[in-house]
């Protein structure tokens, strides 16, 4: 079945998408977009709503098989989008595989006008609390969280990047937000270094204490929270690997998340 996002309605309830199954479609500028949905059956209680966001060359499919933020977070409401073929920063610099625009502007705003059109489908259709919608995504999509973050931010109760760091170019000024980065040190693509710079900026964006204390653990996974008085803490989860997305991330992005309604 073919979904439009401008036709279709779930009138108050909430159905379920596997990745098994068509993606649900909406048509964003004449150009179709797709998402997978997991989503809990109809209830009282409106649901959290969660964007994940796959990298460069990934799939909404195998985001949804390998993150499976669902299996996790059961009573939200989680999507995977699928990105269209993109120019690369770091890689791809044709753009013959699957991304996300690295900057405002880029690509005619093709991604965040995406982003807008399902998250005002999903606000009106289903039992969606507005004050629990939440973005990650690795790599790329890492990336295009903190786009979504700076141009967008309003929208978002909390951020987890992954493997990224903000884009340079314009429209990129961050305001306070619980975020968490997950990174890897020995980061081949996206260096430590320049993680650890994105990092270090977003502490002081949220006015965090300048020490961290332990937060939370997962096989090779370390997170260090960095308070902030004006409640937008700031979560490092590192770990000694490479430009990989750990299994247990995606349990400890939603303890995060759900940690941090909107206020």
């Amino acid at each position: 079945m073919r979904w439009v996002a401008t036709i279709v309605g779930w009138v108050g309830a909430v159905i379920h998408l596997s990745a098994a199954e068509p993606p649900r479609e909406w048509v964003v500028g004449g150009v179709p977009r797709q998402a997978i949905i997991h989503a809990p059956g109809a209830g009282t209680a409106p649901a959290p709503l969660l964007f994940v966001f796959h990298g460069h060359g990934g799939t909404a499919a195998h985001a949804a098989r390998t993150y499976a933020f669902h299996t996790h977070w059961p009573e939200a409401v989680v999507v995977y989008p699928q990105g269209l073929n993109t120019p690369g920063r770091l890689s791809d610099p044709e753009g013959k595989k699957a991304g996300w625009q690295a900057a405002a502007g880029d690509q005619q705003d093709r991604d965040l006008k995406f982003f807008d059109a399902v998250l005002k489908s999903l606000t009106a259709e289903a039992n969606v609390d507005p004050k629990r919608v939440y973005a990650t995504g690795h790599s790329n999509g890492g990336g295009f969280t903190y786009l979504l973050w700076a141009a967008r931010g309003e929208t978002l109760a909390a951020v987890a990047p992954s493997g990224a760091v903000p884009p340079r170019a314009g429209g990129t000024t961050l305001t306070p937000k619980p975020a968490l980065h997950l990174a890897g040190k020995t980061d081949p693509l996206v260096k430590w270094a320049w993680q650890e710079r994105a990092m270090d900026g977003v502490r002081k964006v949220n006015g965090c204490d300048a020490a961290g204390e332990p937060w939370a653990k997962a096989g090779d996974l370390v997170g260090t929270e960095y308070p902030s008085g004006t409640g937008t803490p700031f979560v490092a989860l590192t770990h000694p690997g490479g430009h990989t997305f750990p299994a247990d991330a995606a349990k400890l992005i939603v303890k995060f998340f759900q940690a941090h309604p909107a206020k």
